[in-house]
């Protein structure tokens, strides 16, 4: 049985999908503004762990993921401008230009990474229709309001606005601030419709019962996830920052518009990635992006494995000597398989005490996405000697159709030249050398150098292999 903290009620839960051997799964997409940063992309490798888990766990998964193209301003309360517009104005381009290259950018980066595509992947530019029909069902039961020019939903029409950030409206009505919307009945109302009435010139605009505008950014989840997966879904996903407002809208509007609660069963969200700065985020600058680690010479799959080392609903704390540390357990790891796969010739089904170490790898990440346990058993298989090398190379594959670190190409490609020393580089070739001069007494005293030098060699029969002893050792 899958299990899942639910943020909704701030428990595990076991997982019961609404329909038998079906799960609905939307996620939060980018904002197409600029490039995603390391911490945008720890939340998609989160949720690509997840898609692989419920796959695995036999299910039929329908993974809906948006693009915010529009309506994103640089306020989360409907304040400053529409992120799209200012990155278009800055960078002297259309919003649409901007939009078609990050987004691209940003697949591209989920591509490096191993992050499986979702099944359906929709513009918020492309479903204007299905939100003003979203926006229109509110209307007519009651929910909206229009002031100067603009709709918005009136969170007093509802009696559990702000359930899933367990949010105290009193406390909130006391210590509001002014709010820079005067149009707002209540400060924690929202705007669902703009109209030119506000933002004069805007480059994206189309025509509404309301007036010529655009959407507001919450409307877009509520319509394309109704699209694709109806009124009612199994899973959403996101970032943990978006929980007191954007994904506290959705519900709001959702359950209002579709008259079903829960409109969402399961709420998993990821925690923040840390740097010396705090939360890494766009808005504070000096962010780091997928680009930023590899032209100092790291693979992607560094940083997916650097982010396997932390559970999703952890803060991570993310540094260069971080990163190193899971650049080489990568490398050692890979270099374990490809001496597996050179020391047998086929993987062989599994048993006894291979099928238990199986067993427990995705027992936990069946319960609530455990990847460090489940990468602390993935170690533990490679070293144990009661599991042949055929059985183990099978055991690792497996494991891997979660972990997605491409340890099925291990052997294929050359380490990177500066994974080690060139001191110890050269050491491994004369200790080579010794060896087929049967000089073992030189052989061995090079390999005691090494280990000096924290380093180890393992032999395999495409030849000796250079690890470091304090990692997976």
């Amino acid at each position: 049985m899958i299990r899942f903290y639910n943020t909704l009620t701030r428990s595990l839960e076991d997982f019961v999908p609404l329909e038998e051997g079906k799960v609905g799964l939307y996620c939060c997409g980018p904002t197409v503004y600029n490039y995603a940063h390391i911490g945008n992309l720890r939340t998609y490798i989160f949720e690509d762990l997840l898609h692989r888990t419920l796959v695995h766990a036999g299910y039929k998964l329908k993974h809906v993921m948006n693009i915010t193209d529009v309506g994103h301003l640089t306020g989360d309360g409907d304040d400053g401008e529409d992120k799209m517009a200012k990155s278009a104005r800055e960078a002297g381009r259309s919003v649409w230009d901007i939009a078609a290259f990050y987004t691209e950018a940003f697949f591209h980066d989920e591509a490096l990474l191993n992050i499986i595509r979702p099944d359906v992947v929709c513009k918020a530019t492309d479903n204007i229709d299905g939100m003003i029909e979203v926006i229109k069902l509110l209307e007519e039961k009651g929910h909206t309001y229009t002031a100067g020019g603009n709709v918005y939903f009136s969170i007093d029409t509802i009696d559990d606005y702000g359930k899933l950030a367990k949010l105290n409206l009193d406390e909130l009505k006391e210590g509001a601030r002014i709010e820079v919307d005067g149009n707002k009945r209540n400060p924690k109302d929202f705007v669902l419709w703009f109209t030119n009435s506000k933002f004069q010139g805007q480059a994206m605009q189309w025509p509404s019962p309301w007036g010529t505008g655009y959407p507001g950014w919450h409307i877009e989840c509520s319509a394309m996830s109704s699209r694709y997966l109806g009124h009612q879904f199994d899973i959403h996903c996101g970032g943990i920052d978006a929980i007191p407002v954007h994904h506290t809208n959705e519900i709001a509007q959702s359950e209002a518009a579709f008259g079903i609660k829960p409109w969402v069963r399961y709420w998993l969200h990821g925690e923040f990635l840390l740097n010396d700065k705090g939360k890494m985020s766009k808005s504070s600058g000096g962010f780091l992006t997928l680009t930023s680690l590899t032209d100092q010479g790291y693979d992607p799959l560094d940083y997916r494995y650097f982010c396997l080392t932390g559970h999703y609903r952890s803060q991570l704390r993310f540094s260069f000597d971080s990163l190193s540390q899971a650049r080489q357990a990568r490398l050692t790891l890979m270099r374990r398989v490809a001496a597996l796969k050179a020391a047998t010739k086929a993987a062989a089904a599994l048993s006894g005490r291979a099928a238990e170490l199986e067993k427990a790898f995705f027992d936990a990440m069946e319960d609530d996405l455990k990847a460090p346990q489940a990468l602390a058993v993935l170690w533990t298989a490679l070293r144990d000697e009661s599991v042949d090398d055929a059985q183990k190379l099978a055991l690792v594959l497996s494991m891997d159709s979660i972990l997605g670190l491409s340890l099925d190409k291990a052997g294929e490609d050359a380490a990177p030249a500066d994974s080690f020393p060139q001191e110890a580089l050269d050491l491994v070739a004369q200790r080579t050398a010794a060896k087929k001069a049967k000089d073992f007494k030189r052989a061995d005293e090079i390999r005691d150098q090494l280990t000096a030098m924290g380093f180890k060699v393992v032999d395999t029969p495409k030849g000796p292999v250079l690890e470091r002893c304090n990692l997976g050792n």
